[in-house]
C-alpha cells in the first residue's frame, strides 16, 4: 500500500513539470524575451523556430488558415507563461492546417503558447495607428485553460471580529476566521 502511494505521489510530481509543447520542438526552438530582437534582425531570424507565449487579442479565419493576433508574453524552458505584465509587443500567428482554430474557443484574453516559424512581417493597425506585426507560421499551439477569478473581501463580523471572505473557483462562499483554523460555510 505504501509503495502505491509513493508511486502516485512521484507520478503527480513528474506530471506537474511536463512541457506543454512537444519536446523536440522545445529543443529546436529559440526562446525570445521580446519581439524587438526578431524585428531588429529579420534576415537572420527568417525561417527559425521560436517558442513564445501570448494573450489573444483576436482570431480570424482567412483563406490561408486561422490568423491569431496576440500580445507577446515570455515563456519558461518548458513553455509555461512567465509574467503577464512583461509584454514585448504584438504578433500574428498563422495556423495552416486542415482544421481551423475556432474564434469562439481561441477568443479574446485567452492565453497561448506557440511554437512558430518566423516568416516576415505583416502590416496592420492597432486602433488608428499603423503597426508592423511579426508573422509566424504555427507548428504547434497550446491553449491554456481559462483562469477563474478569485476575489478576497475583508469584512467585519459583529461578534467575532475580522474575517476573510472569498469565492473559490467552484463558486462556493467560504469564510475564514483569522483566529480559527478551519473554514466554515
Amino acid at each position: 500500500m505504501n509503495r502505491v502511494i509513493l508511486i502516485l505521489i512521484i507520478t503527480l510530481i513528474l506530471s506537474a513539470c511536463t512541457p506543454v509543447l512537444k519536446k523536440d520542438l522545445l529543443l529546436q526552438g529559440t526562446f525570445t524575451r521580446s519581439l524587438s530582437e526578431i524585428t531588429q534582425n529579420p534576415v537572420s531570424s527568417k525561417g527559425r523556430l521560436f517558442i513564445f507565449g501570448g494573450i489573444i487579442v483576436k482570431t480570424t479565419v482567412t483563406e490561408d488558415g486561422s490568423l491569431i493576433e496576440a500580445i507577446h508574453v515570455p515563456v519558461t524552458g518548458r513553455g509555461y507563461l512567465k509574467s503577464l505584465s512583461a509584454t514585448g509587443g504584438r504578433f500574428m500567428a498563422l495556423f495552416r492546417n486542415k482544421e481551423i482554430l475556432d474564434p469562439l474557443i481561441f477568443s479574446e484574453k485567452r492565453e497561448i503558447t506557440v511554437a512558430g516559424e518566423y516568416t516576415g512581417t505583416r502590416k496592420g493597425s492597432i486602433d488608428e495607428a499603423e503597426y508592423n506585426y511579426p508573422l509566424f507560421e504555427i507548428r504547434e499551439v497550446y491553449l491554456w485553460p481559462k483562469r477563474l477569478p478569485v476575489r478576497n473581501y475583508y469584512y467585519w463580523q459583529p461578534y467575532y471580529g475580522p474575517s476573510w471572505y472569498y469565492r473559490d473557483r467552484h463558486y462556493r462562499y467560504r469564510y475564514y476566521d483569522p483566529w480559527g483554523p478551519w473554514p466554515y460555510y
